[in-house]
């Protein structure tokens, strides 16, 4: 039941290296420029988080489908651990969510850098800023459009 998304760029050659990444991610006016070193953090964290979801996600799964395994039966239960079984089932598919929208995010983050179009605000086109994309390297859209899109 493993819906996760593969990284079509994971360890392929399709994705620029660090030091050319550096030279052609875009920045806010009077941003320093994107360093190796920099990119390289955030290559790193970005890979992290797909495998730290992907694994996640495993475990929910497991645990889920142990739930929904237990709970099939509720002749001679208790309603109270009825009621608990299908609190718990709820809670894992929440997290489950939760973790596969997270791993399709930094998957796109990803992508978006092997196409060259990391960094851009996918609704304005002006550049996402570094210090943004630093502390949520997720992120697709550039803060005045994120304001604007959380005032709607």
């Amino acid at each position: 039941m493993d819906t996760a998304p593969t990284i079509a760029a994971e360890g392929s050659a399709a994705r620029p290296s660090p030091a050319q990444l550096a030279l052609t991610l875009p920045v806010r006016e009077g941003e320093e420029p994107w360093t190796e070193d920099e990119v390289a953090e955030l290559l790193a964290e970005l890979e992290s988080d797909v495998a730290r979801q992907r694994s996640q996600i495993e475990i929910v799964n497991s645990e889920l489908a142990g739930l929904l395994r237990d709970g099939n039966d509720g002749a001679g239960r208790d309603p109270a651990d009825i009621g608990s079984t299908n609190f718990e089932r709820d809670q894992e598919m929440s997290i489950a969510a939760n973790a596969r929208e997270l791993l399709d995010q930094s998957v796109d983050a990803l992508q978006r850098i092997s196409e060259g179009r990391f960094g851009v605000c996918a609704n304005c086109g002006q550049p996402i800023g570094k210090g943004r994309l630093q502390a949520f390297p997720r992120a697709v859209l550039c803060v005045t459009c994120k304001q604007r899109e959380e005032r709607r």
